[in-house]
């Protein structure tokens, strides 16, 4: 960009109210920009309001916006005095004014520049143009045409805000649909329904943060007699957390139908993720296998121990060892205990007893195990709801930071 040559023509009389009122109109440029949700529409009422707006304070007669397709700009939309291009027109990437916009971010030229090519502009029709690039990667190119003497120190001012302003707007889209990704990963390995074990009345549900984690549960059903049920908890935020917590629940699947033990099974899942190559991650996991008899073997990889509630007795599910990913050669036990009518077992994430209330104090077990005590009586799912909504209360105007989830097995 030639930024060494001042203002041209009427620019370098301009008064003061003529800035005031380029000003005004570049803050109503941008304030219709940030209202606009999708990223292209956003860029499309950018270009023609560019146009619309500073045809006379700065020129802009036409304008064309270039989207990055192999190893050239493929022309995608046009608005004003630029009809002389053809949609699909391509500009090769080596073009030296191109390459030096993907370093600049922004510039102008003129007919009259060493780097200005007559056969690629005039099938355009420009001989004077301004033009940036938006996106972290560069796809889309905004080139504005310009009429008469250029201004070069507004034409800067002006776009280089615009820029900046569609930029934030495509780093939101980014965010978003990271988001949207990594909560369709979820919703679509999470159960639709509990399942029908003999004896047993269970329910599980997981309330996703607005930014998404790594909560998982499953129910993996081995025969008729004996069904496996899983909870875990990837490290982090956003999608890394979702494949993860994913590819572990599918990992247990997979050992499962491949008839390992459940020591077995954890202690080859624990060298996978480790093996994955996201050792600075980790995945804590309780899995259990109950028999329609009421035995309940578990392993618990670092999650937060699951709860027994036995004849009003609580009992820390804590058996197993450390959480899957950062040791390889980690070994495993399993704990054991026998379910009789009306015990209940309740697995959760950290989400939930680390949700904070009233003066930054925590939910915690104690509270958890309250609400479990006085709901007894109730089913599994309404176990679920009253915790649910006694969390809910507790955490009343603070915002959700973590995934929480909570499932609860029943003896009947």
């Amino acid at each position: 960009m030639d930024q060494r040559k001042g203002p041209v023509g009427g620019g370098a009389h301009r008064h003061a109210a003529d800035y005031k009122a380029l000003y005004r109109k570049l803050e109503r440029t941008i304030d219709s920009i940030e209202r606009i949700d999708d990223s292209w529409m956003a860029l499309s009422s950018c270009l023609q309001s560019l146009v619309d707006n500073f045809h006379q304070d700065l020129g802009f007669v036409g304008g064309r916006i270039y989207e990055l397709e192999g190893g050239s700009y493929v022309l995608r939309r046009r608005y004003g005095g630029s009809k002389r291009a053809p949609i699909g027109y391509e500009i090769p990437v080596t073009y030296e004014p191109i390459q030096t916009l993907l370093r600049e971010g922004l510039i102008i030229r003129r007919r009259t520049d060493p780097d200005f090519d007559e056969r690629i502009e005039g099938a355009i029709g420009v001989s004077k143009f301004a033009a940036f690039c938006v996106g972290d990667d560069r796809r889309h190119i905004v080139s504005l045409t310009i009429k008469g003497p250029i201004d070069e120190e507004h034409t800067l001012y002006a776009l280089n805000g615009v820029r900046h302003i569609i930029n934030m707007k495509l780093r939101q889209q980014h965010l978003r649909d990271t988001i949207h990704e990594a909560r369709d990963i979820q919703l679509s390995i999470l159960p639709t329904e509990p399942p029908r074990f003999a004896g047993y009345d269970i329910h599980g549900e997981s309330r996703p943060a607005d930014v998404v984690g790594g909560d998982l549960f499953d129910y993996l059903p081995q025969s008729s007699r004996l069904l496996g049920v899983a909870i875990a908890d990837a490290s982090g935020h956003g999608l890394p957390a979702a494949l993860q917590a994913r590819d572990v629940i599918t990992g247990m699947r997979m050992g499962m139908q491949g008839d390992l033990k459940i020591i077995a099974a954890i202690e080859r899942l624990n060298r996978v993720v480790n093996m994955s190559g996201l050792t600075s991650r980790f995945v804590s996991l309780f899995y259990c296998e109950i028999e329609s008899n009421g035995n309940f073997i578990y392993c618990n990889a670092g999650h937060p121990p699951a709860l027994l509630l036995q004849g009003g007795t609580f009992t820390e599910m804590t058996e197993g060892g450390l959480v899957l990913g950062p040791n390889p050669t980690a070994q495993y036990q399993r704990g054991f205990a026998v379910l009789s009518p009306g015990d209940f077992v309740l697995m959760y994430t950290d989400g939930v007893t680390e949700s904070e209330g009233p003066g930054e104090r925590e939910y915690g077990i104690g509270r958890l195990k309250s609400v479990l005590r006085h709901n007894v009586e109730r089913t599994a799912r309404e176990v679920v709801a009253a915790l649910f909504d006694d969390l809910a209360s507790f955490t009343k105007g603070r915002p959700q930071v973590d995934d929480r989830t909570l499932l609860v097995i029943k003896k009947i």
